[in-house]
């Protein structure tokens, strides 16, 4: 996720709690909705759309960080 800031997601992870904590739930819900989609975890198709959603917007608020943390270091 986010090639282009790869440096900047580590240094981030290292001191934004608050992206720390944004990351890491998109990370779990992408491993859960693998996991639903693979038959590993119980769960319905609307479930599924439901956490890709949320899934959705946890990228986009930290792609906004990502923006704002870039624009700054400009």
């Amino acid at each position: 996720m986010f090639p282009e800031y790869r440096d900047l997601i580590t240094q981030l992870k290292s001191s934004d709690n608050h992206f720390i904590r944004l990351f890491d739930r998109h990370n779990e819900l992408d491993q859960k909705i693998k996991n639903m989609e693979s038959h590993i975890e119980p769960g319905s198709q609307e479930e599924i759309e439901t956490l890709k959603k949320e899934k959705l917007l946890l990228k986009d608020q930290l792609y906004a960080i990502l923006r704002k943390a870039s624009a700054e270091e400009a």
